[in-house]
């Protein structure tokens, strides 16, 4: 067991400052978190559609949950890591300390109803880029020019992604990586979030609570979803909608 009251990399300690920093980082993510989510919480008991409660609820268990269980599993990571590295324990802490800034911040916009932020000033591309960055796993992205879509298309694609680069963070194992790609024609809007990890068999493939937020989020848009995935060969996760959803 780690003692994070004192941690000791061989027979080095942890320079001032930082031998407390994963554990300071997850109490600010958790204390964050309760603090910023309280307004949509009320929030929830004021709406009367069943459909906008849902579409907050599924904004926050796809956005800002997703990467604080990222964030709780980077900081593990970083804990066995100290134990034999200092300097890439030290360096992992700083992305570490970014992301938990980056998640404040997108929790901060959930919690007055609005959807990231990056998202909306910047687009598909660069919110699946700064997601990419957060995730468990060694993640690129291939976004090409895509193009501006309406907020409630966006917004199902990027959640999606998310979801889908979370699972496999937690299910693709060891040594996997993950790859997103997005994709616009004149008629369809396309992403696709692929590892190569362990994978799974048909079973696994139909149920989740995941699998089931991605397909309503993408019917509520008039998209689809589809899911691959063999023992040994890793998962990809691939999704159209009609590109009558573009701004242009």
């Amino acid at each position: 067991m780690i003692d994070t009251t004192q941690p000791f990399v061989g027979r080095r300690r942890l320079p001032a400052g930082d031998e407390r920093s994963v554990l300071v980082l997850s109490l600010l993510a958790g204390a964050a978190t309760a603090l910023l989510l309280r307004p949509a919480r009320d929030r929830l008991l004021l709406v009367g559609g069943d459909a906008e409660r849902r579409r907050i609820e599924r904004d926050l268990h796809d956005g800002a949950q997703q990467q604080l269980v990222a964030l709780a599993v980077k900081l593990r990571l970083i804990q066995r890591i100290g134990e034999t590295d200092v300097e890439r324990a030290l360096g992992m802490l700083d992305e570490a300390r970014a992301d938990v800034l980056a998640t404040v911040e997108e929790v901060r916009a959930l919690a007055h109803g609005i959807h990231p932020p990056l998202l909306t000033d910047r687009g598909l591309g660069e919110a699946l880029r700064a997601a990419a960055d957060r995730a468990a796993l060694p993640t690129t992205v291939e976004a090409g020019r895509v193009g501006r879509f309406r907020e409630e298309v966006e917004a199902a694609v990027y959640f999606c992604c998310v979801e889908a680069l979370q699972n496999a963070g937690k299910h693709a194992g060891p040594g996997a990586t993950a790859e997103v790609r997005l994709e616009a024609d004149e008629d369809w809007l396309r992403f696709e979030v692929r590892d190569d990890g362990a994978g799974f068999g048909p079973p696994a493939a139909t149920g989740g609570r995941g699998l089931r937020n991605m397909a309503d989020r993408l019917a509520a848009v008039r998209g689809s979803i589809e899911v691959w995935s063999l023992p040994g060969h890793g998962t990809r996760i691939t999704g159209r909608i009609r590109r009558a959803g573009s701004l242009g």
